[in-house]
């Protein structure tokens, strides 16, 4: 299990839970109203800051009812959190519906997944091996 340092910025902010046992997601919420037409996106704010150690990286994700029930999804999905980002969590959702769509404070409006990663070391080259696929694009292998 991963430690993860958490601070409220603001008074109302709720710190993330895992909804059941063995849930890969903690929920995040808002600290404030916002309205977002149709079509259009907003920043919604938690109160949130977290310390995240070193190779790992924290996810914004959707939650799958507001996607399915109202079209809300989080914009750039997965939403990456860095080790050395101090600054306040922030969820960019855009509304898909055709409707409006009202958040009110406290609503849980995404989850965050803390993910282990590796660091890459890029090593330019003039070939690379073959594989079957090769350079098989979208829709390669057909429907």
């Amino acid at each position: 299990m991963i430690r993860i340092k958490v601070k409220k910025t603001n008074e109302d902010a709720i710190i993330p839970t895992y909804s059941k046992k063995g849930d890969a997601g903690m929920d995040l919420y808002s600290i404030k109203d916002y309205y977002i037409p149709a079509r259009r996106v907003r920043l919604i704010e938690t109160g949130l800051k977290v310390e995240i150690p070193e190779g790992y990286e924290g996810q914004i994700r959707p939650r799958s009812g507001l996607a399915l029930n109202h079209g809300i999804t989080v914009l750039n999905t997965p939403g990456t959190i860095d080790s050395g980002y101090r600054g306040e969590i922030g969820v960019i959702l855009i509304n898909h519906g055709i409707d409006s769509y009202n958040i009110k404070k406290g609503d849980k409006i995404a989850q965050i997944i803390f993910i282990k990663h590796e660091t890459a070391n890029l090593e330019e080259v003039t070939e690379l091996s073959e594989t079957e696929r090769g350079i098989g694009s979208f829709g390669h292998t057909g429907k």
